[in-house]
């Protein structure tokens, strides 16, 4: 179920963003009284699986077929409506645009009163940037509907009173298991992403630690980055906490030899394990053996024979550092929750701004993943609240990189509307044809290497 529930969280996720990107250009076009002769949610090479039509008042539909019934062609005026069968995008086909549905030769008929090539500059130019718009406040919604609902719960670096354990990569740059870090470049941290961001975006040269009761400042390698990135590291840092049992597996030996909920473990054997890390790499090691577990039950040492499995386990499981540490919890009102959304989205978008300079060192441009990693972010657990997040996420990636003045993107439509309204000329039709043919490309090349990525990382394991 893990991975069903990662396919089905992207394909729920990436149909809810493009039929509201498409349906932010079908908006304006209508409002300006621009025809709109096809909205489709995904792409329908050869057959689509369903096509829908409102003639005379009714809805008329089509499932299968390889192109719609001729009775339709005899109402323009009434979009199409349609469901593709590759799931890598979506389309708005408006009449007298010149876009992935159409080329110069389609329009050498003279320009009509409701096609998109007759309106005012500025009214393309919102019929072009309502996708845009759409996904950028419809992410800043889900924000503020995510606080409203859950609000916000985070770690502190502080609270983590025992420090964390660090990838290998940072310790062979001098951190060590057990550091809280304090400062990264002389400026104070409260939560591990500011750790990220500036270590991996704003590549930090220094990091400040409290190593016991020393404070402790650690030179960073001016490569580190690079390392970081090369090494494929996801995560930079985990909190360590104590071994608190907060759940018990069926048939648990560790239930049944008298463990409880809530003990704390010390100890196995003669070995202390201060952490719940410790603990389990330390039980594992005794396989189908009868070991002593040491543990605090209110505040009293206590200890009690245990039989492992064959795999080392005792069939526990410990609490989260959510649940053992103080955590800062932000609960949000209705009216409160909107400014707050506005804000932690234009912060969000401007992270992701600031992070995609790294696509073009070196390690940086392995990293760009496709579908694959796209999917791989969605929990293999179903999780409304990260599913939401993730889902306001991807918005804001889709409404940046459909601005970007490439051609075939709606960003390079605006660029082209810009020039004109700028100089008082349009481009030619040949020329947007053209240009749009070069984007098309640029933008195949990009997805084959970004899924081309997907699959190296598949085969390295």
């Amino acid at each position: 179920m893990g991975l069903t529930n990662q396919i089905l969280g992207l394909l729920l996720s990436l149909s809810i963003l493009i039929f509201l990107h498409e349906l932010g250009h079908f908006f304006f076009a209508r409002l300006f009284k621009t025809r709109v002769e096809k909205f489709y949610l995904f792409f329908n090479p050869w057959f689509s699986l369903v096509r829908a039509k409102r003639i005379n008042g009714k809805w008329r539909f089509s499932c299968f077929s390889k192109s719609a019934p001729e009775e339709w062609k005899e109402h323009p005026d009434s979009t199409e409506w349609g469901l593709g069968w590759i799931p890598l995008g979506g389309y708005c086909s408006i009449a007298g645009m010149i876009d992935e549905t159409k080329s110069a030769e389609n329009l050498e008929s003279e320009p009509q009163p409701w096609e998109y090539r007759s309106k005012k500059a500025w009214q393309r130019l919102l019929i072009i940037s309502g996708g845009v718009l759409t996904n950028f406040v419809l992410a800043l919604i889900i924000y503020s509907g995510i606080l409203f609902v859950w609000g916000t719960e985070t770690l502190p670096i502080k609270n983590a009173s025992m420090g964390y354990y660090y990838d290998e990569v940072l310790l062979m740059n001098g951190f060590q298991n057990g550091d809280l870090i304090l400062k990264v470049d002389g400026n104070e941290v409260e939560e591990m992403g500011d750790v990220v961001d500036g270590l991996i975006v704003k590549k930090a040269q220094t990091a400040t630690v409290k190593r016991g009761k020393e404070i402790v400042e650690i030179p960073l390698s001016g490569d580190l980055r690079e390392q970081l990135l090369a090494n494929h590291v996801k995560v930079l840092a985990e909190p360590r906490y104590p071994f608190v049992i907060g759940q018990f597996a069926s048939n648990s030996s560790a239930q049944k030899a008298g463990m409880m909920m809530g003990d704390s473990i010390v100890g196995v054997n003669d070995s202390t394990t201060i952490s719940a890390d410790e603990f389990v790499k330390e039980i594992q090691g005794h396989k189908n053996e009868n070991v002593t577990i040491s543990f605090f039950r209110n505040g009293e040492p206590m200890s009690l024979q245990v039989q492992t499995s064959g795999e080392g386990k005792v069939g526990i499981g410990s609490k989260s550092p959510y649940d053992i540490f103080k955590t800062k919890v932000t609960k949000y009102g209705f009216f409160e929750s909107i400014p707050a959304g506005i804000s932690f989205g234009v912060e969000t978008l401007g992270r992701y701004v600031s992070s995609l300079k790294l696509i073009f060192t070196k390690e940086g441009a392995k990293q760009v993943g496709g579908f694959g990693a796209m999917g791989s972010l969605f929990p293999k657990k179903w999780d409304w609240e990260r599913f939401w997040n993730l889902t306001a996420l991807l918005s804001i990636v889709l409404a940046f990189m459909n601005i970007l003045p490439i051609p075939a993107l709606d960003g390079g439509h605006v660029m082209f509307t810009l020039v004109e309204m700028i100089t008082g000329r349009k481009p030619s039709d040949k020329f947007l044809e053209r240009a749009q043919t070069v984007g098309m490309l640029l933008l195949l090349a990009l997805l084959v290497f970004a899924n081309g990525n997907d699959i190296l990382r598949l085969f390295r394991g």
